[in-house]
């Protein structure tokens, strides 16, 4: 009972000589003020980045790497292939990686068209995606109703298709979509599924060699060749094509569609290797293989979305840990401040020491004074500090478009390292403070 009224007599003291210098006690808890907001508005970007790296890994899918086909504009590169023949990226390829790599899960060929959806009287540009039912799984694309195409919908090419939810509610509304006909260009397609509501983030999407997920319709990939294009065969109109080029009778506009033709039958094959730790060494022996495949003609690409996000990871690591620092020193500076200020107040209040001493005060009395002045600054810049931090962060997300995601855990750190603070500043200067010797300090004017 006696040590409980001791105490919270010395924290009256305490509180009584912050409040009697509201002004100086306030410049003192401004460092702690700032640093506490900017540790809490670095940390939620921090924690922003880190959700928006785990955001696109379910995008890109787990253990994934992406074959993608190349158009190259070097004319050197051009002279030094010449007279090689490359068939292109095709789905004999995709069977090869699945059949030879070892340590594949699973492959998915992928062609993707442009093309024009007609229901009713709405007709809105659509993107096709020629795939197979691996694909779903491979990018966890789930569906909010209806089923995938079964194996003999995908060998005999027939005319059904999944749409996204966005082509959905583009076309059909509130109506039930399961069975309805969609006119794709002059195909007319039977919705058997509908996918989940999924959008990708476009500025990724096409450097990690993944699609977007919005306005798109699945088609299993031989239909999309039996009935919309397929662009490794050679028709009449491309040999056509050919021999004006070489009498030179074709226009500038010939020219420029002949160069943009792709020779490839697919847009991409995405393959799921077992373990990570696979990625890097199965990409390579896949970069390998399509060589030898395609005669030497590099006209494709091995990307490993995985590796890039990680990369991307760790420069945003780097980032978020010189800005921590920079907090953190914001934060140390604060300290200081605090410890200047409570030296500062030792010497003006040496009388004030002296006579609490000669009516019997302990030294331990004196230093839990100062110290409870000094952590009650820290405690309550921590506070303030904490709104501070959140309100920056709210900022920060409104007008630069920067994901922000404030933790439970980042404001008990900045509580906590506030509080630590007025503890480890405070201590040198009430130390201090109790050192002195009454008769001295009586003396003192």
């Amino acid at each position: 009972m006696v040590i409980a009224q001791r105490f919270l007599h010395n924290l009256n003291i305490a509180l009584d000589a912050v409040f009697e210098n509201k002004f100086r006690s306030l410049l003192t808890a401004l460092g702690i003020i700032f640093g506490v907001g900017a540790v809490i508005a670095m940390l939620a970007i921090g924690s922003g980045a880190r959700q928006e790296i785990l955001d696109q890994m379910k995008l890109v899918g787990v253990n994934n790497i992406i074959v993608r086909p190349v158009f190259s504009d070097d004319e050197s590169q051009k002279e030094l292939l010449r007279g090689r023949f490359s068939p292109g990226l095709s789905l004999s390829d995709a069977k090869s990686i699945e059949e030879i790599i070892p340590g594949v899960n699973a492959v998915s060929p992928e062609v993707e068209i442009n093309s024009f959806g007609h229901y009713q009287n709405t007709r809105r540009p659509i993107r096709i995606a020629g795939v197979n039912p691996g694909y779903f799984d491979l990018f966890t694309i789930n569906l909010s109703a209806g089923t995938l195409f079964t194996e003999n919908q995908m060998v005999s090419g027939d005319p059904v298709c999944i749409i996204s939810n966005q082509v959905r509610t583009l076309f059909f509304g509130n109506e039930n979509a399961i069975g309805q006909q969609i006119k794709l260009g002059d195909n007319w397609l039977t919705v058997i599924g509908v996918a989940e509501d999924r959008s990708a983030i476009d500025d990724s999407s096409e450097r990690l060699g993944i699609s977007e997920f919005g306005n798109i319709v699945y088609i299993p990939v031989n239909t999309t060749l039996l009935r919309f294009t397929d662009r490794s065969v050679v028709t009449a109109t491309d040999i056509e094509r050919s021999r004006n080029r070489r009498r030179g009778q074709n226009n500038q506009n010939q020219e420029e569609t002949e160069k943009s033709k792709s020779y490839h039958q697919l847009d991409r094959i995405v393959i799921q290797v077992e373990n990570s730790e696979l990625l890097r060494p199965t990409s390579e022996l896949i970069h390998r293989m399509m060589l030898r495949r395609h005669n030497g003609v590099e006209d494709f690409e091995v990307i490993v979305p995985e590796l890039l996000l990680e990369q991307e990871q760790r420069a945003k690591d780097i980032f978020n840990i010189v800005l921590g620092a920079i907090a953190a020193i914001s934060l140390l500076v604060g300290g200081i401040g605090i410890m200047n200020i409570m030296l500062a107040s030792v010497m003006e209040r040496t009388r004030e020491i002296g006579i609490r001493l000669a009516v019997g005060a302990k030294k331990n009395d004196v230093v839990f004074q100062f110290l409870a002045e000094s952590v009650f600054i820290s405690i309550s810049g921590g506070i303030v500090g904490v709104f501070l931090g959140i309100a920056l962060s709210k900022m920060i997300m409104q007008f630069t478009d920067i994901l922000t995601i404030i933790t439970l855990t980042s404001i008990l750190i900045s509580f906590i390292v506030s509080a630590g603070i007025g503890i480890i500043f405070g201590y040198m200067p009430a130390k201090k403070a109790a050192q002195k010797d009454p008769v001295t300090s009586l003396r003192y004017e």
